[in-house]
């Protein structure tokens, strides 16, 4: 039609060669191509910034018997694929000194020594994980305290064995996740790093 402007990505669509471009085409030929001064680009890229929504931070500690059981790979994987970026991980015979302030809540209760004994009888791998929403999603992960009633497909809910071996450890809020951090990692331990575009979203050109 007269006066109607001509539009290249709305040709190859009926035209049917939109499922073949990919093939002829890199991906700046593509972006050439469907990108113009007065059309808006429809490709989506990575976000060089990250995401736009807000994140936050949280601890996540294999306890000993978790590392004993080799369990650590599981708890990465499980966090990877749920969308979270690792930030910081090491592992540690942790001191009585952090475990007491960790542990400062319960320092009334019967059971303190008999965790503060068990904290310390091995190795703790402790991580920060980022990610929208990663404290609050961190605990539904891991399940109840008690294994008699972690839900299955929670982590405590399909390894732990006992509620005094429990496997990990996930901060309870934002506050507390803070604390937890200052108090296990320095902050040269933890990296700000790209994630190569796993989160995207659409820009105009």
């Amino acid at each position: 039609m007269r006066g109607t402007a001509h539009c290249p990505l709305r040709a190859a669509c009926s035209s049917g060669l939109a499922r073949t471009m990919g093939c002829l085409f890199d991906r700046a030929a593509l972006r050439a191509l469907l990108c113009g001064p007065r059309f808006q680009c429809l490709l989506v890229r990575p976000s060089s910034g990250g995401p736009p929504w807000p994140q936050e931070r949280t601890l996540v500690a294999v306890k000993p018997d978790g590392v004993q059981r080799r369990l650590v790979g599981t708890v990465i994987h499980r966090f990877e694929r749920r969308g979270f970026k690792l930030v910081g991980m090491k592992m540690l015979q942790a001191p009585e000194s952090i475990l007491a302030e960790h542990y400062r809540d319960l320092q009334r209760k019967p059971f303190y020594p008999a965790l503060i004994s068990y904290m310390s009888s091995g190795p703790v791998v402790a991580m920060v994980w980022e990610g929208h929403n990663v404290v609050h999603i961190s605990r539904a992960m891991i399940g109840h305290t008690d294994s008699t009633e972690a839900a299955p497909g929670t982590i405590r809910g399909d390894f732990s064995v006992h509620i005094s071996r429990n496997v990990i450890h996930a901060s309870d809020s934002v506050d507390g996740a803070q604390r937890e951090i200052e108090l296990w990692f320095q902050s040269s331990e933890l990296l700000n790093w790209a994630d190569g575009g796993h989160h995207s979203s659409c820009y105009p050109a």
